[in-house]
């Protein structure tokens, strides 16, 4: 992943390290001057730039006389193909879910990265930027960066910011229309920030349909919802991992240990807000939970909506729809009742079935062959029978529109990685998805005690601090969503200083924690590499009834993941919550990005970290009163991946690192144990888990605090 981006900001890193080694790196002048490119061309992407150089190159440039300067002439010909025969046109609405459009945006991401150096790069996307849609370009352009070797440390500004449409509700949005009709140009000084301050609050203080609109500021957290929108840049699932580098990665299994870990957490977070499971829906029932999403399209549009018990297969057969002529979303509920049977037969038969070919799926490469099926991406070995549930339910439980064609569309929130998680349906369906897992995992033996056991090695206590959450305030800048006039393009862009003559952001409260230290005194009877895991999970359900660890292994959360050298006697492990791998702090902001890149400051090289989840939420929200979870802690043998380096810089062929595996100064450890272990595997003794040496558990509560000067004062 872009973990390969070691240089984080200085004591705020998500680096895993036994002595984890903060430092700031200088940018040289070419990462300057590509990283400043790229905030540019970001720039009000809904508007046309009005730069000399881009209007020039958007109005000259032409791809197909400049053919030999990609590296795959295949892939300009398709481009140019499509192009031909038309592209979606700017204004409109863009999705990764509706094929045609998904083709047009791979299509234009090829031509991105087979350029055959930076400066035809440049070229090619400032023309793009100038010429075709801007929800089409800003995905492909963004993949493109992150992918190409000469762009994959440079950093993309916060997408919250880029298009604030996604993550902002509309009421704000108009707010800021409002704004800017009453003062135009004109900013204010409100506490020394040089603009006009929208306090925001979440959808659930207007209208609350349905008790899971209580979790409204966990669900539409703008951290949360940006991470899964990187993630899906990063690993896209039509990308072939073989073709651009990274196929030593288990892409299968990490996309299996990604929806657990999403749903092992919204589960924590329920049960500090007194609810129960992640419902799991049946496909001929009524569907329970209803979802006003609260956002608006920048053409106008507002999100689909789904009403409360919405019976999804009448819906698409009794509304006068032309289900045999409009596309294949017509047949969703059929699709994917037809894709989830074959996936059991295939589990439970232990065979997929690829051209012929067996494969066994008990093998010790099968269950990333399994994930790699269910998410349906390019390294399946038959995407096309095994199909994607995911993504026609997406847009079956998204409540969305069948399209009138392909260039009028409006999608659900599910249909967006942006806004995905906002809509409760989204942990139902991958509730239902990783059920899928656990059918195969129910035929794997447990893990016995030797399988578990570190022989000579044993966690003799662990201490926490006392974990504390909080509410404060954050500004996310929204000045991006609003229009400007030519003049105001020409003079934001002539500064090129961050802040333009209208400036516009929002004031939302947002969950945080105390950083916590905990110790693990472990005691070994030789020198040795040891891999330490600590999750976090519940110990009692809603009703305050104590949960059977076979039945709680999906709820535990990783919190950190690490390897260290134990001496030979008594070792004291001191970890730090900012240490984890896992978490990173709050970006920096897009202004503040330019700035640093337009000579007002220094910039540093590799700021950020979009591929962890938010540091704020490394802990559920907890209760006044303290709300009860418990730690589990397990130290077991390091053993290097089978045919991987021992401290490799990365799995493929351009320094790809895995999205779980730790990092240490820019080196990445390959566990050969599976990433969920030892919770992967059903559980056969409950007390066996217990008994073992080199596990430890530990039970303690989180308080919860309406502000940060409550939390100072105690």
């Amino acid at each position: 992943m872009k973990l390969a981006v070691v240089v984080l900001v200085a004591g705020l890193c998500a680096i895993a390290s036994t002595n984890v080694v903060k430092e700031q790196k200088v940018a040289d002048k070419n990462y300057q001057k590509i990283q400043k490119d790229v905030l540019l061309i970001l720039q009000n992407i809904n508007q046309p730039s009005y730069y000399k150089e881009y209007v020039d190159i958007g109005n000259t440039y032409s791809v197909s006389e400049n053919k030999q300067k990609y590296t795959n002439q295949s892939a300009v010909e398709q481009f140019l193909q499509q192009y031909q025969y038309g592209f979606l046109p700017r204004g409109q609405i863009f999705s990764v879910f509706y094929y045609n459009q998904l083709k047009q945006a791979i299509a234009l991401f090829r031509l991105f990265y087979y350029a055959q150096d930076y400066q035809t790069f440049y070229n090619t996307a400032v023309w793009a930027r100038q010429n075709l849609n801007e929800g089409l370009f800003l995905y492909a352009y963004s993949v493109a960066v992150a992918h190409r070797p000469d762009t994959m440390q440079i950093v993309l500004p916060p997408i919250y910011e880029v298009y604030p449409y996604y993550f902002v509700n509309a009421d704000a949005i108009q707010q800021a229309y409002k704004y800017k009709q009453q003062y135009g140009g004109e900013n204010v000084q409100e506490g020394g920030y040089n603009g006009y301050t929208i306090n925001y609050n979440y959808s659930g203080y207007y209208l609350n349909l349905h008790p899971e609109q209580g979790l409204s500021y966990y669900l539409e957290d703008v951290g949360i919802n940006s991470f899964y929108y990187y993630y899906n840049i990063y690993y896209p699932f039509w990308m072939s991992s073989k073709e651009f580098g990274f196929q030593y990665v288990n892409r299968g299994e990490e996309y299996y240990y990604l929806y657990q870990q999403l749903l092992a957490r919204y589960y924590l977070e329920r049960l500090s807000n007194g609810y129960g499971d992640t419902p799991y829906f049946d496909l001929n029932a009524p569907f329970e939970t209803p979802y006003y999403p609260s956002l608006q399209y920048p053409n106008g549009l507002p999100f689909p909506s789904r009403p409360a018990y919405a019976n999804l297969n009448e819906y698409y057969y009794n509304y006068g729809q032309k289900w045999t002529t409009s596309g294949v979303y017509g047949y969703s509920p059929a699709l994917i009742e037809d894709y989830e049977r074959r996936i059991t037969d295939a589990i439970d038969s232990g065979y997929i079935y690829s051209k012929g070919q067996q494969i066994d799926l008990y093998s010790k490469e099968g269950f990333n062959v399994l994930g790699n099926i269910i998410q349906a991406n390019q390294d399946s070995p038959n995407y096309v029978y095994y199909g994607a549930v995911w993504y026609f339910a997406s847009h079956l439980l998204g409540y969305s529109y069948q399209p009138l064609n392909d260039y009028q569309i409006a999608p659900s929130a599910l249909e967006h990685f942006e806004t995905a998680l906002r809509d409760p349906a989204f942990y139902q369906l991958y509730k239902r998805i990783v059920l899928r897992f656990q059918r195969y995992y129910s035929n794997v033996k447990p893990y016995s005690y030797d399988d578990l056991v570190f022989p000579g090695v044993k966690i003799t206590q662990f201490n926490v601090d006392k974990l504390v959450t909080y509410e404060d305030d954050y500004y996310i800048d929204v000045s991006n969503a609003v229009y400007y006039s030519q003049k105001e393009l020409q003079q934001q862009q002539q500064q090129q200083s961050g802040q333009g003559n209208f400036n516009v952001r929002v004031k939302q409260t947002r969950l945080n924690n105390k950083p916590f230290t905990y110790k693990i005194n472990v005691q070994s009877e030789k020198a040795t590499k040891a891999v330490v895991k600590i999750y976090l999970g519940p110990v009692y359900d809603e009703y305050e009834r104590n949960i059977n660890l076979t039945q709680n292994r999906l709820n535990f959360v990783g919190l950190d993941y690490f390897v260290y050298d134990l001496q030979s006697g008594e070792n004291v492990i001191s970890r730090n919550s900012y240490d984890s791998m896992y978490f990173a702090q709050d970006p920096v902001s897009y202004d503040d990005l330019l700035r640093q890149y337009s000579g007002q400051q220094q910039p540093v090289q590799g700021e950020q970290n979009y591929y962890s989840f938010p540091q704020r939420y490394m802990l559920p929200k907890g209760s006044k009163g303290g709300y009860p979870y418990q730690f589990y802690v397990i130290v077991y043998p390091y053993v290097p991946k089978e045919g991987q380096q021992q401290e490799s810089q990365g799995s493929g062929s351009q320094g790809y690192q895995s999205f779980f595996y730790p990092t240490v100064e820019g080196k990445q450890f390959y566990d050969s144990y599976s990433l969920g272990y030892p919770f992967d595997r059903f559980i056969e003794y409950e007390e066996m888990f217990y008994q073992i040496p080199n596990i430890y558990s530990y039970q303690t509560n989180i308080y919860h605090y309406k502000n940060v000067n409550a939390v100072q004062s105690d």
